[in-house]
């Protein structure tokens, strides 16, 4: 139901032209702005280079700062090649920082691609043909449908002739440099997934991978590259809207400008092979054998059934429970689910393993059609013995996970929700990925997980779930208590309006 909404937001959008993504300064920036060479990729790896090999380094991403530090030292130390993928790459402050250092990537000779879903775009069509106008920047867009490039006849007619195309979006989110260093799990590309929006954020999880299983990674961006559902920009508007000579200093004057991009945010990303060798001393980022990248195939939905099968992550999700022993914490922010999986989910409780959800409650939510179908369910979830646990808006790990600059600065603090999608299963096993607990996620949008089998990554990661099922980050659900009544009126009679909506498509 959100992507219907989405989509019908965007084509009453589509009536006025959107404004620039990027503002005009009225100062040259850059003019004083110091440049500063990058040491290559390479010269970091090369101490690695016989366990990258044979083994694939780890280290887990939970706080906003180094989740987006590190991608921005990456791209900016990046040699041969930057493959991105993403279900939303916005163009806040987050998203024209990152901009600008692929297009300084591009100017270094870097080989750069782009891959993002067509419904969540906010850039307009020039600005993406701009970007593409390098020589060295590929934009392709996912199932272009109902955004870019359509008018507002053929949105209309997506909307209501084609609930597949409509529904069938990609969500996941790879980020590959040099194809032997990845980043991937539940974050997107913008200021809230970060810790820096002024209002929301997310509390998220990534994954940093170094080595072997990055050659995965890079297979699968090959596949949805080359897939027909890929389509480059450049397809989707006439020939003679193409630039020829485009022109970037706009957005190297947004990146120059200290308000934007403030030089203690900078000294911080300067810093980031220092805090590697900090961490890999410390045990935090080690060397593991057993990684795996599990992706489900680009055109998952084929339409060969209403709500189309073909999800590898949710079969593999589903063996990887079945191996538990003694206990299973999940964490995932869309929790709607269907009488199979209830069964399913008593049956490993009746065999004794204790299972703990954590998921948002009505307060933290940023969905409320996901909401509404939980919702709806939550009285027959907690009848299979599962622990359920509601994330609070204002829970106190935000001080931890939010980035500490924007956490300072801001007069009051935003609201918190929950955007990580984890499993940790007993004491040996850690999953990380984009894989949401609801029929969207097990029938219709693209997925992807990682795969983790180390004691040590487990304890931590288990660790840190456990610190945010504790009373001052969350509310434990039982059949006498939940916290819908905490949020207005007015909200709460939205998502029972959205009880008309099927839950097979939430």
């Amino acid at each position: 139901m959100k992507i219907l909404l989405l989509s019908l937001t965007l084509i009453l959008m589509g009536c006025d032209t959107p404004r620039d993504s990027v503002p005009v300064s009225q100062f040259d920036h850059c003019a004083n702005h110091p440049s500063k060479a990058r040491k290559p990729l390479s010269t970091y790896l090369a101490p690695y280079e016989d366990m990258l090999s044979t083994k694939t380094g780890v280290y887990v991403l939970e706080q906003g700062a180094e989740a987006m530090m590190s991608r921005a030292w990456l791209t900016e130390s990046a040699e041969t090649s930057l493959d991105i993928q993403y279900f939303i790459f916005s163009v806040d402050n987050i998203g024209l920082i990152a901009s600008d250092m692929l297009v300084q990537a591009a100017e270094r000779a870097v080989k750069v691609r782009v891959l993002v879903d067509d419904l969540m775009i906010e850039a307009r069509g020039d600005e993406l043909l701009m970007l593409a106008g390098h020589e060295n920047i590929a934009i392709k867009i996912y199932n272009p449908n109902v955004n870019i490039g359509k008018n507002l006849t053929q949105k209309i007619k997506v909307l209501l002739t084609d609930f597949h195309g409509l529904n069938q979006r990609m969500h996941n989110k790879i980020f590959v440099v040099d194809n032997q260093v990845a980043i991937t799990g539940g974050r997107n590309i913008a200021d809230e997934y970060f810790g820096f929006d002024h209002t929301y954020n997310f509390r998220d999880r990534d994954v940093f991978l170094a080595g072997k299983e990055v050659a995965t990674l890079t297979t699968s961006f090959e596949e949805y590259w080359q897939h027909p559902l890929s389509v480059s920009i450049e397809k989707l508007f006439p020939e003679d809207e193409v630039p020829l000579n485009p022109d970037f200093s706009r957005l190297h004057a947004y990146a120059c400008n200290t308000d934007n991009f403030h030089p203690e945010i900078r000294a911080q990303i300067d810093q980031v092979p220092e805090t590697f060798r900090e961490l890999e001393a410390k045990g935090k980022f080690r060397f593991i054998d057993d990684v795996e990248y599990v992706y489900d195939e680009p055109g998952k939905n084929d339409k060969s059934a209403f709500l189309g099968g073909g999800s590898v992550t949710k079969t593999k999700l589903v063996e990887l429970a079945e191996t538990a022993q003694k206990q299973i914490l999940i964490q995932t922010p869309y929790l709607v689910t269907t009488t199979q999986g209830r069964q399913f989910l008593k049956q490993l409780v009746d065999r004794g393993i204790s299972i703990k959800i954590l998921t948002n409650s009505l307060a933290s939510n940023d969905n409320l059609e996901a909401f509404s179908g939980y919702q709806r369910d939550r009285s027959d979830l907690l009848a299979t013995g599962v622990e359920i646990y509601e994330f609070k808006p204002d829970a106190k790990v935000r001080q931890r996970v939010m980035t500490e600059h924007m956490f300072k600065r801001l007069p009051s603090q935003p609201i918190f929700g929950l955007h990580a999608k984890t499993m940790t299963i007993d004491d040996h096993t850690t999953v990380i990925g984009t894989y949401n607990l609801d029929p969207r996620s097990a029938n219709l949008n693209t997925e992807s997980i990682t795969i983790i089998k180390s004691a040590e990554i487990t304890k931590d990661v288990s660790h840190a779930m456990n610190v945010e099922l504790a009373p001052e980050n969350a509310w434990r659900i039982t059949e006498d208590f939940n916290p819908d009544s905490t949020v207005s009126t007015s909200k709460q009679l939205k998502v029972k309006l959205r009880r008309v909506v099927p839950k097979d498509i939430l």
